[in-house]
């Protein structure tokens, strides 16, 4: 039987960063990989909210899926699955955060991030993707998968990635840590090895939510889709 799966890409990045992994999954799978708003091929939809965004998903999606997502998808895949639960029957959530508990810390995040899109605003697509791959969470991705990061991110156009970054960002997004215990669905942390920030957020997650499993990939960095898609897609096709 042919299983369904949505996957949600990062901020700068499109569907077609999923490519690997969809190879990697085979015929067992249908996948889905749209692009979000402010990003690719969705780079002029307005307006980029977190209610537009699930009202694509709900619209575009199956009716029963697993559904993944990487950083920012994974943090729109957790508001996802809490908004449609009896459609999602298994979460993957690669490099992700319920976002950000303390009220100071994500208004300072929501400024930090509206800063930063002013900056996008004023740059071009190709200036912002070469200082974006510099990222310290980005840190150590291999030459070839760094250079085809870079080229999925020249889909996007700045106006988009900026409207994605302030409306979608961890600053402008309500947290959801204390949501976690509501996820009746089977869920799977997954993290790189290298990413010791994201890990120890995992290790937060995990107790609070009923059906956790956590999974670190060896020598992978904050994106293992991209470093790692067949043991994404082996993580995916678990049972």
């Amino acid at each position: 039987m042919t299983r369904a799966v949505v996957l949600l890409h990062g901020f700068t990045h499109t569907g077609a960063s999923w490519e690997p992994v969809i190879a990697a999954l085979g015929e067992s799978y249908r996948a889905l990989a749209l692009d979000i708003r402010g990003h690719g091929a969705a780079s002029g939809l307005e307006p980029v909210t977190l209610e537009a965004v699930l009202d694509d998903l709900a619209v575009s999606a199956p009716a029963r899926f697993t559904l993944a997502g990487y950083s920012m998808g994974g943090r729109l895949a957790l508001h996802a699955a809490l908004a449609m639960p009896d459609r999602v029957e298994r979460l993957v959530l690669i490099g992700a955060s319920p976002g950000i508990a303390d009220p100071r810390e994500r208004e300072a995040r929501r400024t930090a991030d509206d800063q930063l899109a002013g900056q996008i605003e004023r740059s071009s697509i190709e200036e912002f993707a070469q200082r974006w791959a510099q990222t310290p969470v980005l840190e150590g991705l291999p030459e070839e998968v760094a250079a085809r990061a870079h080229d999925d991110r020249l889909r996007s156009t700045p106006a988009g990635l900026a409207r994605a970054l302030r409306g979608l960002g961890t600053g402008s997004l309500p947290p959801l840590w204390e949501r976690l215990g509501e996820l009746a669905m089977p869920v799977t942390l997954v993290v790189g090895e290298r990413d010791q920030k994201f890990t120890a957020i995992a290790q937060q997650m995990a107790p609070a939510i009923p059906a956790a499993g956590p999974v670190v990939v060896p020598e992978a960095g904050h994106a293992v889709h991209l470093e790692a898609p067949t043991r994404v897609a082996t993580v995916i096709t678990a049972r």
